[in-house]
């Protein structure tokens, strides 16, 4: 991001202690700062024939400032069903968290005085995705849960190289990091002035996501808006829950990339999909079902999970082996602990490429340890691209992890292991060989947040499990 661009992003950022007295939260400020830029910006990219004449950022401007603050409100409920497709999503429920007609005058007068030729001249999407930065890293507005490191997006994405004129998908897409950074790359590797009419339109239509939190949606869409990725056609964001009959409608991909939510489903229920082998509440293990499911044939993923997915028994051991089967699963990807948003979460990448049949798919893994004997990440020690420079280059240049590859060794960070060798660990693919001298680790004092995460990870494995024999009870009951 440009120095412009850092210090438009840090001025915005800067008007929430405006609405601090409103009792403003930092997400819901993030959200208002969402509806008013969405006007703002029609007006400064000559774009407001989206928008429906007399609800306009000029309307608004206009009016005295003690009515400013109810026309506003009207405002926001009439772009809700008028104008066009973006704009009635993006103000889909819209309602103001503002109570004094003073705090909205203040905001419309700072958001004014922005440079707004600088930032267009720097990029519109860069200063947005700034501001969800701020927000996710603020860890008072519980915005964190759907943003993914913005290093790890990168990394993601250069060892997948997504291709012009590719299905792109991410079924839980939360504010859009993974197809903008899809398309960042597409850009930088082809000549987007040189395509046809019809290559172009297709291009822009390549990218598709699926987003449950009404309210990361309309980040999301924003966000795609800001980087010339429109969802007016049928590409973009789409509200709904790619774990029901909706996610079905997702298009057949050539490319997933994903961070799908932790947790169980709502409720503890199980997805509303008729497609799925092995109904589970473990939302990770059902988005896994939906990703390898989704791809073409020679399709390929990177897709962020916790560690329960690598070893849960029962149901996640089938839909493990189902995965290796479908697919050549070929790298898992190890992440320090401390990236997230809550400190105690142990994650990974896994990499995988759907077989041209259903069996047999993977005949060995590539496992490499990033997690060992790493900092502690957070504001004083920041995940860089840097970190996984290594990793990248062990990877090799193939998205389809066919290049050739060295293993380290035990004293090493990247080793193989065959097919046998995992089925002999009770498909379990939670392997791990280096001795982990950093703090908190083996058996040091952990922090009490890191403790009590790791503890919610076991239980909720240990529910899961019961879950699962309790349906099969429920099955043998039922034939009886």
């Amino acid at each position: 991001m440009s120095t412009i661009t850092n210090d438009i992003v840090a001025k915005l950022w800067n008007l929430c202690n405006v609405l601090r007295d409103d009792g403003v939260t930092y997400h819901e400020y993030v959200t208002e700062l969402t509806y008013l830029l969405f006007l703002k910006m029609a007006k400064e990219t000559g774009t407001e024939d989206r928008l429906p004449e007399g609800y306009r950022w000029d309307d608004l401007e206009s009016k005295a400032a003690p009515e400013r603050l109810e026309a506003y409100k009207v405002m926001l409920i009439h772009l809700g069903t008028h104008g066009s497709i973006i704009t009635k999503e993006i103000f889909a429920a819209a309602r103001s968290f503002i109570d004094k007609p003073a705090t909205l005058t203040a905001l419309i007068t700072a958001i004014d005085a922005i440079d707004w030729y600088s930032a267009k001249t720097e990029g519109l999407g860069d200063l947005y995705e700034g501001l969800l930065e701020k927000n996710a890293n603020e860890k008072k507005s519980g915005a964190g849960q759907y943003f993914t490191p913005r290093v790890l997006i990168d990394s993601i994405v250069s060892l997948m190289k997504p291709k012009l004129g590719e299905t792109i998908q991410d079924p839980a897409a939360g504010t859009g990091g993974f197809l903008i950074a899809a398309n960042h790359y597409i850009r930088k590797h082809n000549d987007l002035e040189a395509l046809s009419e019809a290559a172009y339109k297709k291009y822009r239509l390549q990218f598709h996501g699926m987003e449950i939190v009404q309210a990361a949606h309309r980040l999301g869409l924003m966000n795609l808006m800001l980087h010339d990725l429109d969802s007016d056609e049928t590409g973009g964001i789409r509200y709904g829950d790619s774990l029901s009959s909706e996610g079905q409608q997702l298009p057949k991909a050539d490319l997933i990339i994903t961070n799908p939510p932790f947790g169980t489903k709502k409720g503890g229920g199980l997805p509303t999909r008729d497609d799925f082998t092995f109904p589970t509440s473990n939302k990770q293990l059902a988005f896994l079902q939906h990703i390898y499911r989704a791809l073409k044939p020679g399709g390929r993923a990177a897709v962020v999970l916790p560690d329960n997915v690598l070893f849960e028994s029962n149901v996640g051991a089938d839909i493990r082996r189902d995965l290796m089967d479908k697919c050549y699963l070929h790298t898992i990807l190890r992440l320090p602990t401390g990236i997230f948003y809550a400190q105690g979460v142990k994650t990974n990448v896994l990499f995988f490429t759907r077989g041209k049949t259903d069996k047999g798919n993977t005949t060995g893994l590539w496992v490499y340890d990033l997690r060992a004997n790493m900092p502690q990440f957070g504001k004083r020690t920041p995940l860089t691209r840097e970190h996984f420079a290594e990793f990248e280059a062990a990877f090799g240049s193939a998205p389809d992890g066919s290049a050739e590859r060295v293993d380290t060794g035990e004293e090493g960070r990247f080793r193989y292991f065959s097919r046998k060798e995992i089925a002999d660990r009770n498909d379990s693919l939670d392997i791990a060989w280096l001795k982990d001298d950093s703090d908190g680790a083996d058996g040091d004092l952990a922090k009490p947040e890191v403790l009590a995460q790791e503890a919610i990870d076991e239980l909720e494995g240990a529910l899961n499990e019961l879950r699962s024999l309790m349906d099969e009870l429920g099955v043998e009951a039922a034939e009886e």
